[in-house]
């Protein structure tokens, strides 16, 4: 047999064995190939891991010490502090007081309120010529400051001579210093609203209205309303009145602007206007003057003790007799005003009307004021007045058992009840000034209405 030939004549063992070697082979290459893509897989997916080691650690072992370092020295300048003039004075606590003088006070009482110790600043007040205006000016209500140290020692004063004018007292080097400071006001109008629940001023006080502004109410409504007998509990008032303020402060008040007063249902309103005189006139909305030729009361405010009446029992006479006026009581010293523009008539003493003042206005009407304890300075006979001028202040001269004003109203010679009889109503706002009222009649009453239908309290 050739030896090249194939042999057709393998046995079938052979063949089977032949089979599975190779399928065993090609098992195993595919395992390989898929270990070898399973690490690739892997290799790849952690990457990431190896980045954040690399940026949060170091690997362990790793020398630093290698590493070179050096230090950086950088110059930063601090700001310049001021030097103050007097070294104790920047370790010195200081504080600042504010107060107002007080009824009864003197001007030891004030400057020892505000701590003010030391004897410099003592004598220097009462000796030098422009300090020592404060205690003549010693008068309530004016307003004070002061900046102390805790001993009292004196650095900065100040006390209100007047509205718009301040004396100042500055510690220096050479002692204290004084001078007067006139200040520039900022005037702007104050809105205020009230309720009666006891009387006119008790109203004022709760709302935190200044008095001398409750008596001009009473001023310019007292043609219409009768101040001592009329009011009702729940009347109720607007008012805008002037504020003068010193760097935001309130220093004094002046005259009203414009005002409203609800008396038992019945609205009453008045706006002020200043006539050519640059003195202020009061008129409805419409232009009609509040003001009737008399007033109805002599006084600022008061209250009726005895009315008018045909048969009275006197109580120094004990007997029956006719009270031909009506007196008020008031406080000796209360001011006393002229009703009317007049004539002085008499001025004097006169029996039991003890001082008394008799006036004759126009139309034959007359009006007597008795019991004063003092006149005003310089009234004479013949002396020409005008309504609503000081003429003299209530006493008890005379037949009196109290202060008190007695005020009669005669017409023709025959008494009147003076809070009864009919008051004319003095003219109306006529010619150019109309115009301007009308204008401002217009602005205030707006604002009258403001306060009273969204309840506003006050606006300052």
């Amino acid at each position: 047999m050739d030896i090249n030939e194939p042999n057709h004549h393998q046995s079938p063992q052979n063949s089977i064995l032949t089979q599975n070697a190779n399928k065993a082979e090609r098992k195993q290459q595919r395992l390989s190939e898929r270990k070898f893509k399973l690490r690739w897989v892997l290799a790849i997916s952690c990457l990431p891991l190896f980045g954040i080691y690399t940026a949060f650690g170091i690997a362990p072992q790793t020398l630093t010490s290698n590493i070179t370092t050096s230090m950086v020295v950088e110059e930063v300048s601090l700001p310049a502090v001021e030097q103050a003039q007097n070294d104790d004075a920047n370790l010195t606590e200081r504080f600042w007081y504010k107060d107002y003088v007080r009824r009864d006070d003197t001007l030891q009482s004030v400057l020892a309120r505000v701590n003010i110790r030391n004897r410099d600043a003592l004598d220097f007040i009462r000796t030098d010529s422009v300090a020592s205006e404060i205690a003549r000016s010693i008068i309530p209500g004016r307003q004070v400051k002061a900046e102390t140290d805790a001993d009292g020692n004196l650095f900065h004063f100040e006390y209100q001579i007047n509205a718009d004018a301040f004396l100042t007292i500055t510690k220096t080097t050479d002692g204290y210093s004084a001078k007067q400071d006139d200040r520039v006001l900022e005037v702007r109008p104050i809105l205020k609203s009230a309720k009666i629940t006891s009387s006119l001023f008790g109203a004022t006080d709760a709302a935190n209205i200044p008095d001398n502004i409750a008596i001009q109410l009473a001023d310019i409504f007292e043609s219409e309303i009768n101040f001592h007998t009329d009011l009702r509990r729940g009347d109720h008032f607007n008012v805008i009145y002037e504020g003068s303020y010193d760097q935001g402060e309130l220093v004094k008040v002046g005259e009203v602007l414009a005002a409203e007063f609800v008396n038992d249902g019945k609205v009453y309103r008045a706006v002020g206007f200043r006539d050519g005189n640059n003195q202020m006139q009061y008129y409805t909305p419409e232009g009609k003057s509040t003001h009737k030729s008399f007033l109805r009361s002599p006084l600022e405010f008061s209250r009726v003790s005895s009315g008018f009446s045909v048969a009275r029992f006197h109580p120094v006479l004990q007997r029956m007799r006719a009270h031909k006026g009506v007196d008020f009581a008031a406080p000796t010293g209360t001011r006393i005003k002229a009703s009317a523009d007049a004539v002085v008539d008499f001025v004097g003493q006169k029996g039991g009307y003890g001082n008394v003042i008799v006036l004759k206005h126009a139309n034959g009407v007359s009006t007597l004021y008795g019991h004063l304890s003092r006149f005003a300075p310089e009234l004479r006979r013949g002396a020409k007045i005008t309504q609503g001028q000081m003429i003299g202040f209530v006493g008890m001269s005379g037949v009196a058992t109290g202060p008190h004003l007695h005020y009669e109203f005669l017409i023709n010679g025959q008494h009147q009840d003076p809070m009864k009889v009919a008051l004319p109503k003095a003219n109306i706002l006529q010619g150019s000034n109309k115009a301007k009222f009308e204008s401002t009649s217009s602005q205030m009453t707006a604002q009258l209405r403001l306060l009273g239908t969204s309840n506003i309290a006050a606006l300052e």
